[in-house]
């Protein structure tokens, strides 16, 4: 089919009145030529507005004009969106379509129709955020085991050296970018109990280390072959200069082929796992965000979402009602 025949054929499968159906497909030609937008990105909008007219055409009883869709309230506006919403469309869904509204309405501002001023009134709708998915308490322990890589041909300072790395983020929390940050001088060894940690936004915590973290870091500096002064890294690469992020990510990627890990396993799952575990044991959520170094307690309280859903997941899959057909 040539393009000439699909934009035929798209015309003639747009809801709406003439007139407004012949400045989308201007509109939609505009975007493909003069914003040079993806054909994938034009195909998206071109449905997105073929759902707002049929959507209309229904709302208003009547095949939509332009100068129906110029007089639009916010409220018809919530109404589509709200309509989409029920059909189980996502927020970032919803983002793109209002997008696509808020182009077209703009399309025929500068066209000389009108103010569409409706749809610049509406909020744009929040995208939930993703909840974390954290390991289980075993397949933590076991990342974080330098035993699990024992059969690897790494030098055993290297694989004490990933060890240690790993401890700090499932045993003290730690963002990866804040446990390479540490200098020699910070290392929880010789009975030191605790680290300073400087954060996102400069924000400085103390944070407890346990035990097994401490031994672990003790272990790799005493098999590091490199004199570490007090204000280098804590943490060194092959070489001896500052360790890469990338490489602790490689080890982590190379120990879910191991234990047989989801894809989900990665270095910053381990921070997760560390809340979420704390939390499920009964851990302070104001407490818990103390340690996290999160600015907000809202970032924090999705980790109960997180223990409500594995919850919910031991519920249905261990209690006789959960399986009661309805």
């Amino acid at each position: 089919m040539s393009n000439s025949d699909a934009q035929k054929a798209l015309d003639l499968a747009l809801p709406g009145a003439e007139d407004t159906r012949r400045e989308v497909m201007a509109w939609l030609n505009g975007l493909a030529k003069e914003r040079r937008l993806s054909p994938k990105t034009v195909e998206a909008y071109a449905r997105d507005i073929r759902q707002f007219l049929a959507f209309l055409t229904e709302h208003l009883g009547e095949k939509p004009t332009v100068k129906g869709v110029l007089g639009l309230k916010p409220l018809d506006i919530r109404s589509f969106l709200a309509s989409r919403r029920m059909n189980a469309v996502g927020s970032r869904s919803l983002m793109r379509q209002l997008a696509a509204l808020r182009s077209f309405a703009r399309h025929l501002e500068r066209e000389g129709h009108g103010t569409a001023s409706a749809f610049a009134a509406i909020r744009t709708p929040k995208v939930d955020k993703n909840l974390p998915r954290p390991l289980s308490a075993s397949s933590a322990v076991a990342v974080t085991d330098k035993e699990t890589r024992a059969s690897d041909d790494r030098k055993p300072w290297i694989l004490a050296r990933d060890a240690a790395v790993l401890s700090l983020l499932y045993g003290a929390g730690l963002r990866i970018s804040e446990a390479l940050g540490l200098h020699r001088r910070d290392a929880p060894v010789n009975g030191i109990d605790s680290i300073t940690v400087t954060g996102k936004g400069g924000k400085v915590r103390s944070v407890p280390v346990i035990p097994p973290i401490q031994r672990a870091v003790e272990e790799y500096l005493h098999l590091c072959p490199y004199a570490i002064p007090p204000e280098g890294p804590l943490f060194v690469g092959a070489r001896g200069g500052p360790l890469s992020p990338r490489i602790i990510q490689l080890a982590v990627e190379e120990l879910r082929g191991a234990l047989g890990l989801p894809d989900s396993a990665t270095p910053h799952a381990l921070r997760h796992s560390f809340a979420t575990h704390l939390l499920a044991k009964g851990g302070d959520l104001r407490g818990i965000q103390e340690l996290l170094g999160h600015a907000s307690l809202s970032t924090t309280q999705l980790y109960t979402k997180v223990d409500a859903a594995r919850l919910m997941d031991a519920f249905n899959a261990a209690h006789p009602r959960a399986r009661v057909k309805q």
